[in-house]
């Protein structure tokens, strides 16, 4: 069988933990893929991986590198800032060809806005540093770095599978209904009638859905600009690092004032992490913020969504049509052959 390629290159933020990337390149290498590193995947400017020009003519290496997987070395902030300048019709183009455009966190932004200047599809999945080069010794300001953990067994077998063409869905278990908790709301319009309420959730399958979403706070930076998508009657997903609840609430009641959360079928809410609770929340936390959202909006709010900036990430075709399932307590968004 002829090696998976993969390019690895640096379109946001600059490497700051060099080790980790060599183990991730190492990893990626002891794996069985074939890597050709970007000249500059390791510049710098500033607190970018080189200046404006220098990252978005590493973009266009990656998309006419031929590779089937263009992989970023990590995430951080720069992104935002080139959308303009990018050539989409050049990475539409490389997508078209077999190239997978693979990362998460900053990269929400160059996922979303490809997807809504061409509707093609890339993938929320890992990055070099963050997961493939996990054992880094420390957590940059960022939120990112591993303090020391093993590589993801799950996070390697669901990039393999996309890698390899494989990959048809995700599954995950929703957690046990707690006493008195609102059930979720919005399934009779999505089920068969003969379905059935089970804790906080309802059966339901929801047969034809646009999949998309990430980063949170990356998502929140493009309302009101071209580069967010107009998807309605989708499943979004939601993460973030480093944010309180508080913050995180704050994000999602702007996208509820924009109508954005009203439009979809079902909100989907990854890993939230990094973040300290403290006295004056009184109580106030995360769970509070689901509880809100989900007295909101009359359709289901899920959470536990094993993606986000955590080791263990499934992933996520942004951009995909997707079915989704809930029985019980399990959860399954299926998207089929991508490639």
């Amino acid at each position: 069988m002829t090696k998976k390629r993969i390019y690895v290159y640096s379109p946001s933020g600059a490497v700051r933990d060099k080790a980790a990337f060599n183990r991730g390149v190492k990893r990626l290498q002891t794996l069985g893929y074939e890597l050709e590193v970007d000249k500059d995947a390791l510049a710098r400017h500033q607190r970018f991986a080189g200046d404006d020009a220098t990252r978005l003519a590493a973009i266009d290496r990656a998309a006419a590198s031929g590779a089937d997987v263009a992989l970023i070395s990590r995430g951080g902030y720069g992104l935002t800032r080139i959308l303009p300048a990018i050539n989409y019709k050049a990475v539409a183009k490389a997508v078209d060809s077999g190239t997978q455009f693979v990362g998460f966190s900053d990269f929400t932004a160059f996922s979303l806005a490809l997807f809504a200047k061409t509707g093609r599809v890339t993938w929320a999945g890992p990055a070099v540093c963050d997961d493939f080069g996990a054992g880094a010794s420390h957590r940059d300001p960022d939120g990112h770095g591993s303090a020391g953990a093993p590589t993801d067994d799950i996070m390697e077998a669901c990039f393999d599978d996309l890698i390899q063409g494989q990959g048809e869905g995700a599954g995950w278990s929703l957690p046990l209904p707690r006493p008195g908790a609102p059930v979720a709301h919005g399934v009779t319009d999505l089920i068969a009638k003969n379905s059935i309420t089970t804790g906080t959730f309802t059966d339901f399958h929801l047969k034809k859905a646009v999949l998309w979403g990430g980063n949170l706070s990356v998502l929140c930076s493009l309302v009101g600009t071209p580069y967010l998508p107009e998807v309605k009657h989708g499943v979004l997903f939601l993460e973030d690092v480093a944010e309180h609840p508080y913050r995180i609430e704050r994000m999602l009641t702007q996208l509820l004032h924009t109508g954005l959360l009203a439009r979809q079928k079902a909100i989907v809410l990854g890993q939230f992490t990094g973040f300290k609770l403290n006295g004056h929340d009184r109580g106030f936390k995360l769970q509070s913020v689901v509880d809100g959202l989900r007295s909101q909006l009359k359709i289901p709010v899920l959470t536990h969504l094993p993606f986000g900036h955590v080791m263990t990430k499934v992933s996520l075709p942004i951009g995909a049509s997707i079915e989704m399932l809930i029985q019980g307590r399990d959860a399954l968004l299926v998207w089929g052959h991508i490639h």
